[in-house]
């Protein structure tokens, strides 16, 4: 985790935040990023006390030209989380209020059809060498397989080292995830088939610790490149995305396979109230109310499951307004 370097009158404080998030489980780099530049901030705006005043905080919450709504709100609620944690420690702080972190346009994941898959997947098989990306036409068919046969999050695809991989019983160990926990997610053996084969092309003579999707320079094929991949992916495959910020995205595999697993139970007879701790765990969510965002979004896209779905669990699923479903 990147480590910075904080010499603003707050720099105490700065540190102490990120001790206490990440003693709660919360990697918390973007935000300590964000905190690295509120420092930089408060000393070019002169700040020579430790003091999170109104006028400072009303400084850094002013909306700069151009700039991005996510980046924005999270600019506010880190400085908000700031004066929150002074505050715990008895001291005297300015704490942004609530109601002032304005509220994103809600996205609504995708859910890909089982005929959009297979195009994707036969684009991703399609994929030929390039020397930029020596193992690309190999990496693509497998991860974006991985990405939905295995509700991965991109990061914790990426983060795959070859040791985290198991052949012999094809169980994946995906390490440091959200919350920094660790869970074990197992493969299909179609899937494991497919593992074996890369790894009789890609890793024959890698170590353990090397990255299982490298890219030169023992590198991680970084997020950016499977971003191009997979718009080219969908382009060829002539599905349509509705501009940046809209999706698809590659986080849509993740939201594809949970919807799939739920609608296959329900024609399959299956008691949710059984499966839902089953898919809870394998999608490392935190909690079960993580979970049932996906009840309501099966039941709003298959209308043949409707009626099972409201029966058994109506009074826990929730709508799909006000629903923050996880977007990376």
């Amino acid at each position: 985790m990147p480590e910075f370097s904080f010499v603003s009158p707050l720099q105490s404080y700065l540190r102490g935040v990120i001790l206490q998030k990440r003693a709660l489980g919360y990697k918390y780099d973007s935000c300590a990023r964000t905190l690295f530049k509120f420092d930089q901030f408060c000393m070019a705006h002169g700040l020579a006390e430790p003091q999170l005043s109104r006028e400072l905080v009303n400084a850094w919450s002013s909306k700069r030209p151009h700039e991005a709504h996510a980046t924005f709100k999270n600019r506010l609620v880190v400085v908000r989380q700031l004066g929150l944690y002074i505050v715990s420690l008895g001291e005297q702080a300015y704490v942004l209020p609530k109601n002032i972190v304005p509220k994103g346009r809600q996205y609504i994941p995708y859910v890909f059809s089982n005929e959009e898959l297979t195009k994707i997947f036969a684009r991703a098989d399609a994929c030929h060498y390039h020397p930029e990306a020596p193992h690309r036409q190999r990496i693509m068919p497998l991860l974006f397989r991985m990405l939905y046969c295995c509700g991965l999050r991109i990061s914790e695809a990426l983060n795959l080292r070859v040791r985290d991989v198991d052949m012999e019983i094809g169980v994946l160990t995906i390490k440091d995830g959200k919350l920094n926990k660790d869970r074990l997610v197992p493969l299909s053996l179609e899937l494991l088939e497919r593992c074996r084969t890369y790894c009789r092309q890609v890793h024959m003579f890698s170590c353990p610790d090397a990255h299982f999707f490298p890219a030169l320079n023992d590198r991680a094929v970084s997020k950016g490149n499977v971003y191009k991949n997979f718009r080219r992916f969908l382009w060829q495959a002539r599905i349509s995305h509705g501009g940046w910020g809209k999706g698809p995205r590659v986080h849509d595999f993740r939201h594809t396979f949970a919807v799939h697993c739920l609608r296959r139970w329900v024609l399959e007879g299956k008691d949710l109230a059984a499966y839902l701790p089953v898919l809870k765990t394998y999608l490392g969510h935190h909690s079960f109310q993580d979970t049932s965002q996906y009840l309501r979004l099966t039941a709003e896209l298959y209308p043949d499951i409707t009626a099972k779905v409201e029966q058994e669990f109506g009074h826990v699923i929730p709508s799909l307004e006000g629903v923050n479903y996880e977007t990376h």
